[in-house]
């Protein structure tokens, strides 16, 4: 992790861009499993937070463009 603070909290893009390619993709399908998830107890009407649907897209668009930007620099490294 590079951090330009050192007592800085990690972000979850610091946490995601160790991870090699086919890590970020598991992540990926983690990640759209617990939002399907989350759908059904909204459709179920379960769910109490309804910010957690957001939070869960945000957070797979966060891992599917680390996933892109890491598969760029692999065909650009070639």
């Amino acid at each position: 992790m590079t951090t330009a603070n050192p007592t800085k909290k990690p972000t979850k893009g610091d946490l995601l861009r160790p991870k090699d390619a086919a890590g970020l993709q598991t992540e990926v399908k983690a990640l759209q499993k617990a939002h399907f998830g989350l759908r059904m107890q909204k459709a179920t009407q379960q769910l109490t937070n309804n910010a957690l649907l957001r939070s869960a897209r945000r957070d797979i668009a966060r891992a599917k463009t680390i996933l892109v930007e890491k598969q760029s620099a692999d065909t650009s490294a070639k």
